[in-house]
Parts: structure tokens; sequence; C-alpha cells
């Protein structure tokens, strides 16, 4: 089984070699791609963006497209603070009390500038969570930069009883993404309730076990000092 740096090279390679990578490449990053936008038209087709009222998006550029919709359709939108650097860890983007358009919302600058920024306690029940992913396959694996901070989020959340045990999590992706190899994945990573790509919804029926929170054994000391919502957890423990 390939390990998924490799997953991640191959992957960024693969979308620079054909061409489909935007401005500024695909490597280092959650990669923007030609048909971004369409992956918007194809995830309002589903039930789960027309039962959802409160969505939260990554903040990365491919996925700017699906922002700009929601707010546009009057849902309630949530952020993360880049790096989750701040004690009030995400922004809520609330369409009826925007002083912008959607369109300038839904940019990382947009959302600074005009969303309010939320503790966790503040962050209403989701409905659906989109993530943006480097590699996935269709049986719900996904390899995100390497961070880890989708899966940080996703765990405070999580304990926070934000998210229910059967939130729909979808991503969007060029096809060229999506890859046949099994997908190592541990305890604490996100698998997939669908993929979105420009031109089609795949539903992974995934089998794999949903994280039930933090497992603090996995996160390094320097990691939970640079977050403040986890220094604040360690100390009150």
């Amino acid at each position: 089984m390939k390990d998924k740096d490799e997953l991640r090279k191959e992957v960024w390679t693969r979308l620079q070699k054909n061409r489909v990578a935007r401005f500024p490449g695909a490597e280092g990053r959650i990669p923007n791609f030609i048909g971004a936008e369409a992956c918007a038209r194809v995830l309002a087709q589903t039930s789960w963006w027309q039962k959802a009222k409160v969505l939260k998006v990554n903040p990365d550029s491919p996925q700017s497209a699906i922002r700009q919709k929601a707010l546009s359709e009057g849902k309630i939108l949530y952020m993360a603070v880049p790096r989750l650097h701040s004690e009030n860890p995400f922004i809520e983007l609330d369409p009826k009390k925007l002083k912008c358009s959607p369109y300038a919302a839904s940019s990382i600058k947009g959302a600074d500038r005009y969303g309010r920024p939320v503790s966790l306690d503040e962050v209403r029940s989701i409905d659906l969570i989109v993530c943006g992913s480097v590699a996935v396959n269709r049986r719900g694996a996904r390899v995100g930069k390497g961070g880890g901070y989708s899966e940080l989020e996703f765990a405070l959340l999580t304990e926070e009883k934000k998210i229910a045990r059967n939130t729909p999590i979808v991503t969007s992706v060029h096809p060229l993404q999506i890859v046949d190899e099994e997908i190592p994945m541990t305890e604490h990573d996100i698998p997939l309730t669908a993929i979105i790509t420009p031109k089609e919804i795949i539903e992974t029926k995934s089998q794999l076990k949903r994280p039930k929170g933090i497992y603090w054994k996995m996160l390094p000391p320097e990691k939970i000092e640079a977050i403040p919502v986890l220094q604040k957890r360690t100390k009150q423990d």
C-alpha cells in the first residue's frame, strides 16, 4: 500500500501534467482545478444540499463556488480560522446579516472581513460538511494536504455535538484525484459519504468508522500549544 505522501505527489503531478490545475499549481495544497465551479452545481442537485440549512465548508479555493452558492441560497456557512489559531476557531457567515455579496464573503479574506468569529459553543448544528481533498477513492477514504486540520475541526465539532453520526461529509474533486489504490486510514481520519466531480455524484457507501473525537495521543505537543482551544482543554483536564 502506498503511503499518503506518495499518493499526494502522484495526484499533484497528474493534475499538473494534464494541465487541469489552476494557478498557483497543485503541489503542496488542496489543488484548485478546472471544473471546480461545476461541482457546486452538481452538489446542489443532492438531497443533502437541499435539506441543509447550516454548512461547514473548508476555506480552500476549489470550494469557493460551493461557499458562494450556499450563501446565495440563504444557508448559514461556517469556515475554520486558518490553523485554528484563535480562541474563536470558526467564522460564521449568515446571509441575513452580511453587508456584502455572497461572492465577496466566500473568499478567505472576505470571510475574515465580513464574517463573525465564533466559539465552538456558538456554532450551530451542522447539516452538511464539505471538505477539500488531494486524493480520494470510491470507498470513501481521503487524503488531505497533510496538516490534519480538517480532522481536528471534525473532532472538535463532534465532541461539542455539533455533528451527528449521520451528518453527510462530501468532497469536491477533479476526476484525476480519484485513485484506485487503498488509502491508509487511521482512527482520526474522516471517511466520505460522497465524492462530487464536475459531472458526477459518487456515493461511497463507506464502511469506514468516523472519529469519535480528539485522539490526544496522536497530537504532537507543539500542535496542542499552537491551538488555543486545545490548550484550554488540556488545562481543564
